[in-house]
């Protein structure tokens, strides 16, 4: 069984302990964290906008470093799963690859498309493999409609938009700052681009309006035009400051025979859900039957195909690095569109 050794506790490094418990590909081995109180085990202070909060967990069979420079110099250590601050993805995983790991990173690969390339070039020079946790196209709804598209089901898909709203991170400190969390586009956008990416494959040229703060676009609606003619792509992402909506998302995707809708809005006194619905071309809408799953799941299916893509030499498209770097681009574009009121070719 590979094993794997987390890299920062925060928010997404907990759910990802929480996904290494339920794998049955991967085994959680060692983790890193310079806060005392984690290296014990309390992990009750981690906090997000899903899944359950931090707790105690149980230090029994887990190996406790204070640095990744210990945890690459564990020769047991299969994989280097990168849940830091996005400004120290680069560093991070270019370390974990020149010592001889493969890197599983949490999204985004890296702030720009020079440190993404700076990652893969690394990987390709020693010979290892960087994941990309996205992990969207895992998740229920998305996964039903990406399978779809993969199989041809449909038909191609022929245009789409996407939505993806949040109220203010508060949780995330300098979640404006261009050079260490990258603001809704990096961070919350790239999920979405990422998808899109994976459907339609890669824009020709985008158009981004937005409102700005920090320098950064905090709220967006966006334009993606591909090389095929009639294929466009529309989106809606950023803050909103109503907290009586911590969080929405959804999708309207049009395939040559049919065409899908989902949204959820996550409230403050439970949520609001547009369930799946599959739009026949006869009159009719049907709801697919997903397969049962929690906050969790996705990030258990996320990490058995990181092993699967490690151990095959064939990276599951929706972990793959470059397609990763592909997403950072195009959420790049889209800052230069809404700072320049202009179309920018990708």
């Amino acid at each position: 069984m590979l094993k794997a050794a987390i890299a920062g506790i925060g928010f997404m490094g907990w759910i990802h302990y929480l996904a290494y418990q339920r794998s049955t590909h991967a085994k959680l081995h060692a983790f890193c964290s310079r806060d005392a109180k984690k290296q014990a085990g309390d992990w009750s202070s981690i906090r997000g906008n899903f899944g359950p909060p931090g707790e105690q967990i149980s230090l029994d069979g887990l190996k406790v470093y204070q640095t990744l420079e210990q945890i690459v110099k564990d020769p047991e250590v299969d994989l280097v799963d990168i849940c830091l601050p996005p400004h120290l993805h680069v560093d991070a995983a270019c370390l974990a690859l020149e010592a001889g790991k493969h890197v599983l990173c949490e999204k985004p690969l890296g702030l720009n498309t020079a440190d993404c390339d700076r990652i893969l070039s690394t990987a390709a020079k020693v010979g290892k493999q960087v994941l990309v946790a996205q992990v969207l196209p895992y998740m229920g709804e998305f996964q039903f409609a990406y399978q779809a598209a993969q199989d041809k089901t449909y038909g191609q898909p022929l245009r789409g938009h996407f939505k993806r709203v949040i109220s203010p991170p508060d949780w995330i400190p300098d979640f404006y700052d261009a050079k260490k969390v990258g603001g809704p586009l990096i961070d919350l956008h790239v999920h979405d681009a990422h998808f899109v990416r994976l459907l339609f494959g890669m824009p020709r040229r985008v158009m981004c309006s937005a409102e700005m703060h920090e320098g950064v676009v905090k709220y967006g609606y966006s334009l993606m035009e591909f090389a095929n003619p009639g294929i466009v792509v529309g989106t809606s992402s950023g803050v909103s400051e109503q907290n009586a909506r911590p969080f929405c998302h959804g999708f309207e995707i049009q395939f040559e025979q049919a065409a899908m809708q989902f949204e959820l809005t996550a409230l403050t006194d439970g949520a609001d859900i547009l369930p799946l619905k599959v739009l026949g071309q006869d009159g009719r809408a049907s709801a697919p039957e997903l397969p049962a799953s929690d906050e969790v799941s996705a990030f258990v299916a996320e990490i058995d195909d990181c092993v699967a893509s490690i151990q095959s030499g064939h990276v599951e498209p929706r972990l793959s690095g470059e397609i990763a770097r592909d997403a950072i681009h195009i959420c790049q574009c889209l800052q230069q569109s809404a700072e320049s009121g202009n179309w920018i070719d990708c």
